[in-house]
């Protein structure tokens, strides 16, 4: 299955009622879960899922613990947080050569995408799901990063 396969999965399953969608293929297995108004991707190849996932959340424990984490709970009083809907590795650029996607002070509306965070191989555009003003952002480019973990802070607007 392909990145486009799985980004028109993504749009049927937010439009519709549905809750999750697994398919499994030769290649591997693609689980779409709704969840709220969020939509979690997971890619794995079938043989690996259990032997990739303890490592990379392993890997992602030390970055929970950055001084940035505590900080945010205080400020959070009047400010929304965009957390990651997946384990992954989180990156600020949609590549190398392009612009940054968010800076702190950036207008973002709805729908627009903030940041990419790599899952075995798959990158994943995140989108904003309030409009207003990024104020922190909270996780280093290129850092690892777990499910649920807060990345920007956003006054609404």
């Amino acid at each position: 299955m392909d990145l486009k396969q799985i980004h028109d999965l993504i749009k049927v399953v937010n439009k519709s009622n549905i809750g999750e969608i697994s398919i499994e293929d030769k290649d591997g297995k693609v689980t779409i879960k709704q969840k709220e108004d969020k939509i979690t991707v997971t890619s794995a190849p079938a043989q690996t899922v259990f032997a990739s996932a303890p490592a990379a959340a392993s890997a992602a424990a030390p970055v929970a613990s950055t001084p940035a984490a505590p900080a945010a709970a205080p400020a959070a009083d009047n400010l929304i947080t965009i957390k990651s809907p997946m384990i992954g590795t989180f990156y600020r650029r949609a590549s190398p050569d392009k612009p940054l996607l968010v800076e702190e002070g950036t207008e973002v509306s709805a729908g627009k995408v903030v940041c990419i965070i790599e899952a075995m191989k798959l990158f994943n555009e995140i989108e904003s799901e309030v409009k207003g003003t990024i104020v922190k952002i909270l996780v280093e480019d290129a850092s690892p990063v777990e499910f649920d973990q807060p990345l920007f802070l956003v006054q609404p607007a």
